[in-house]
């Protein structure tokens, strides 16, 4: 029997932990800046938010979730499957890497250009997994560098923060990521005597500028990638929402070296919910008794010892909506493309509006002009920071996201990032009208370092 406090005895001291003693990726306050954007929002809900890149939701149907799984499902039978073996697939633990794998392949083929096997895909629970696992894969070694083009999406560099693999990053210009900062940077870490490993970029609509990297610049990159031995993890959730006549090949398309991994997601294009990614990898592995294998398939150890598996459902749901267009996504999603490009329209005329540029001598505001994507860059004459955006949500209502928690080393101080994918034009107008208020009422700072990129 266990022995019981005796009455009227203090209990014993609850245990506390050091948050120094834990992980520097968790111990580390830069990290824990997407999750105060997303409190901000819950505490100010009357804020119109500019702060997050949530896909339009004003298509969603509830009824379109079971019809698609069971779009996929007559997909199946019409294949040939027996029943017991469907069953088996909805209800039990799948492949590792997948059971959609076939009909990703397919769509990127036609939307991409992306000629790949099955067996190089990973299916993923989002970017995120697909990024952890390419790290956990690639990085073996404490002097491996992952290179970044800076600013980024939090999501690789904090994922390479977790893994404790040092990440060096690379300011990108007016457009884009430039191969020749490229070069320089990877002769600065092996003058330090580390490797650079690979190299992480969005080329089509960068989150959070909004830059998309030339033609020109893409073959000049995958050159590098192969004279500099450098791997490159290409993230491309934006690309098939290019204006028309304006799509650019992804860098995975135009690869003839395998210097390339894709990293993509249904998220944007298809079913945010479903948390449904894939990762790219068909470069082959050999093992020590000389066997090949892709490395997609090597990197299933990390991915089961991740998640064991991806969600049944959200692989079919998916695969329903990507049998449903003929896997042909780039043209089931040309009326979003046209919902993002409105809106996109509407926050340039509405900051123009509000700041002539031939005034900029008086409101000290500017922009970058992207042609697509669900991001633009606005730059101000103060320091916009997490508690200036919550001022600005609170009293104005309406908020937005910091610059400098995308930038990999300073930088981005007296900027704000407007990601305008979920509100409608109405909204985007009034929104930028608060803005324009809140940037009116805020005195300027003193100088505190070069402005950020503008165009």
């Amino acid at each position: 029997m266990n022995a019981s406090p005796t009455a009227g005895t203090a209990p014993p001291p609850q245990q506390t932990l050091n948050r120094d003693e834990l992980h520097p990726g968790i111990a580390d306050p830069a990290m824990d800046s997407m999750r105060l954007l997303s409190e901000t929002a819950l505490k100010f809900p009357d804020a119109l938010s500019f702060s997050s890149g949530a896909p339009y939701d004003g298509g969603f149907d509830l009824a379109g979730l079971s019809a698609s799984v069971d779009r996929y499902i007559r997909h199946l039978r019409a294949d040939g499957l027996p029943e017991r073996h469907i069953t088996r697939l909805m209800f039990q633990y799948g492949p590792v890497n997948g059971f959609i794998r076939e009909d990703v392949a397919r769509v990127l083929k036609h939307d991409e250009g992306i000629d790949v096997p099955a067996e190089a895909i990973m299916i993923t629970h989002g970017f995120q997994e697909a990024a952890l696992v390419a790290l956990r894969g690639l990085f073996a070694s404490p002097d491996d560098v992952l290179l970044s083009v800076s600013p980024a999406y939090v999501g690789m560099p904090g994922a390479a923060r977790m893994l404790d693999i040092p990440v060096k990053g690379i300011t990108e210009g007016p457009h884009g990521l430039e191969p020749d900062a490229v070069v320089a940077a990877v002769r600065a870490v092996r003058a330090e005597g580390r490797r650079p490993r690979a190299l992480y970029l969005v080329p089509d609509f960068s989150n959070p500028s909004g830059t998309v990297v030339p033609l020109a610049a893409r073959h000049r990159l995958l050159e590098v990638a192969a004279q500099e031995d450098l791997l490159i993890l290409e993230d491309n959730p934006y690309g098939l929402f290019a204006r028309e006549g304006e799509e650019m090949p992804t860098l995975k398309s135009l690869d003839t070296t395998g210097h390339v991994l894709y990293l993509g997601s249904f998220a944007k294009t298809a079913f945010p919910g479903a948390r449904l990614g894939y990762l790219v990898a068909d470069q082959p592995v050999t093992g020590p008794d000389g066997t090949r294998r892709m490395l997609a398939e090597e990197l299933s150890k990390a991915k089961s010892m991740y998640t064991v598996g991806t969600s049944s459902l959200s692989q079919a749901a998916v695969a329903g909506m990507l049998v449903d267009c003929g896997y042909d996504l780039r043209s089931a999603t040309r009326e979003l493309t046209a919902i993002y490009l409105e809106r996109l329209d509407t926050v340039l005329e509405s900051l123009t509006e509000h700041f002539p540029p031939e005034q900029y001598a008086e409101h000290g505001v500017r922009w970058n002009v992207p042609r697509g994507g669900f991001f633009l860059t606005v730059e101000v004459g103060f320091v916009a920071d997490l508690a200036s955006m919550e001022r600005c949500a609170r009293d104005y209502r309406v908020s937005w996201a910091p610059m400098s928690m995308f930038h990999l080393q300073e930088g981005g101080e007296r900027a704000l990032r407007l990601g305008f994918s979920n509100l409608d034009p109405a909204d985007i107008r009034e929104g930028v009208a608060r803005l324009a208020r809140f940037i009116a009422d805020t005195p300027r700072a003193a100088d505190v370092g070069p402005s950020p990129r503008t165009a």
